[in-house]
C-alpha cells in the first residue's frame, strides 16, 4: 500500500469539491472535513470534528463506512458516521480494490487522522470581509 503525497490529496479534493463553494479542512492521512457552516477559524473546527467523528471503534457507528467510486477513476471515498468527514483512498492504495477492503483502508486512515489529527491543507472559500 502506497501513501498520498500532500499534493496529490489536494489536487483531488479540489477536483472532487470544484464548484461547490464549500470550505474544507484536509488531514495527514486524506481525509477532509467539509465546512457547510464555516465560522472562526477552519482549522480548529475542522480539527474539533475529525477529533469526535474520526476515530473509528468497530461495532458502533463510528465502526461504519460507505465506498464510493469515483467516476474519474482516481480512486475512492469511504464515509462515516457523520456526513462531512470523508477519507480519499487513491488507486495505488490498495492492492484488493474491493469495497471491503477499500473501506477498512480508509476507516483506518480516518482513524489515524482522528486521533492524531495534522492539518496539511485549508480551502478557504467563505466570501473575502466587506
Amino acid at each position: 500500500m502506497a501513501a498520498v503525497d500532500t499534493e496529490t490529496l489536494i489536487g483531488a479534493w479540489r477536483r472532487l469539491l470544484s464548484g461547490s463553494g464549500k470550505s474544507w479542512v484536509l488531514f495527514e492521512h486524506g481525509t477532509c472535513v467539509v465546512l457547510e457552516e464555516p465560522v472562526g477559524p477552519l482549522a480548529d473546527r475542522g480539527t474539533e470534528i475529525l477529533r469526535e467523528f474520526g476515530p473509528a471503534s468497530v461495532g458502533g457507528p463510528a465502526g461504519d463506512f460507505r465506498v464510493l467510486e469515483l467516476k474519474n477513476g482516481e480512486g475512492w471515498l469511504v464515509t462515516g458516521h457523520h456526513p462531512d468527514v470523508v477519507t480519499f483512498v487513491a488507486l495505488d492504495e490498495c492492492e484488493d480494490p474491493s469495497h471491503l477492503a477499500v473501506g477498512i483502508h480508509g476507516r483506518s486512515k480516518r482513524d489515524r487522522d482522528g486521533r492524531e489529527p495534522h492539518v496539511v491543507h485549508v480551502e478557504d472559500a467563505r466570501p473575502p470581509a466587506p
